[in-house]
Parts: C-alpha cells; structure tokens; sequence
C-alpha cells in the first residue's frame, strides 16, 4: 500500500460509512404513509422486512437503493483508481447500513449493500453471488440462508480470482454478516425461519 494515502483511509471509511447508514427502507416507507418498518414483522430495515410488510415495489425500491448505495461508495473512489481507498469506503459502507448513528446502531443485516460494493469491485464475482443467492432462495425459499451461502463464498471467489486484497475485506464483511444473522442462524437450526412470501416473524 502506497503510504501516502493511509491519512486518507479515514475519510474514505467516513464518507463510505454515512452513505451505508442512509435508511432508505425506513425512509421509503415513511414516505408511502406506512408506521415505523422497525415496529413491524422483523423489525428490520432491509427488503425482505419491506416486501413482508409493504409489498413488491416498496421492497425493491429499498434493494435497489440499499445496493447503490454499497456501489456508489466504492466508486467514487475507483473512479480516481484510488482502489486501496474505495476498499475502506465499501467497509464503511456496509458497516453504515448495519449500524447507522441515526437509529441507535440498530440498522440492516447488510446483504444488498455488501452485494452493491462487490459490485463496484469485482462484477463477475457480484453475479456469482447473485446466481448463489437464487439458487439457494429458490430451493429452500430462506431468504436469510442465500445472502449467508453467497457471502460464505464470495471470499473464496475473489481469492481464486486473484483478487487478495478484496478477498480479505470480504472475509472481514462476511464476518460482520453472519453475526448480523446470528438470530436468522438460530431459526434456522429450529426450523422456525420464516420464508420468502411466508409471514413476517420479529427478530428475538
């Protein structure tokens, strides 16, 4: 690493890290006249709490933002070829969205964001991830159990790729993910996780 960009490592995790903790599921879904998202179903802040409480539209508008959002951090930073710093920005980023200052640190579980920075970073590993994440969400319909077997994988992807640096951030995000799905991996073992169209169940 070039040292004389460490003093801008900060900055870069910063400015990645208040774009992830943008809300945009509680925004949107303030703005269609719904109650607090966090009050409802899962109580989380992502899509698939959306799609469960607000329908289709809400819920993929809130994917697509969630998504950008990860995507446009890493950029603005590639965009520069300041890869090291974009790297620090995707952190921050999905970081951001899992523990935003607004609510408290209570934020998203981190999938689609985590999926937006790899995007920016390594496409052809972002639509393995995708086509992992349909697979599994369409032979078990676990929502939760496709965003943790793509994550599992997407270290190992990028290291095979060649991609070191990367893979090494996406070890640390894959981590960070899995604890935020620490209550998900539970029902999963008690076969009470609820599925993709199935009813809402709340967090704990």
């Amino acid at each position: 690493m070039d040292e004389s960009i460490i003093p801008s490592l900060v900055p870069s995790f910063a400015l990645g890290y208040f774009l992830g903790s943008i809300p945009f599921g509680l925004i949107l879904t303030r703005l269609a006249g719904i109650r607090d998202i966090r009050a409802i179903g899962s109580g989380n802040i992502g899509a698939t709490n959306v799609l469960r409480a607000a329908g289709k539209s809400l819920a993929a508008a809130t994917l697509l933002a969630d998504i950008v959002k990860g995507t446009v951090a890493a950029l603005l930073f590639l965009a520069f070829g300041l890869r090291e710093l974009a790297l620090a920005a995707g952190l921050g980023a999905v970081i951001g969205h899992m523990f935003p200052v607004w609510l408290a640190f209570r934020g998203g579980k981190g999938v689609a964001t985590y999926l937006g920075v790899l995007m920016a970073l390594s496409w052809p590993v972002a639509a393995a991830f995708g086509a992992i994440w349909i697979a599994v969400a369409a032979l078990t319909r676990y929502s939760s159990l496709a965003g943790l077997i793509a994550s599992a994988a997407t270290p190992f992807l990028l290291l095979w790729r060649g991609d070191r640096p990367e893979s090494m951030l996406f070890a640390v995000l894959t981590v960070l993910l899995w604890f935020r799905h620490r209550d998900n991996l539970r029902r999963l073992a008690q076969g009470t996780e609820s599925k993709i169209g199935g009813s809402a169940r709340r967090d704990g």
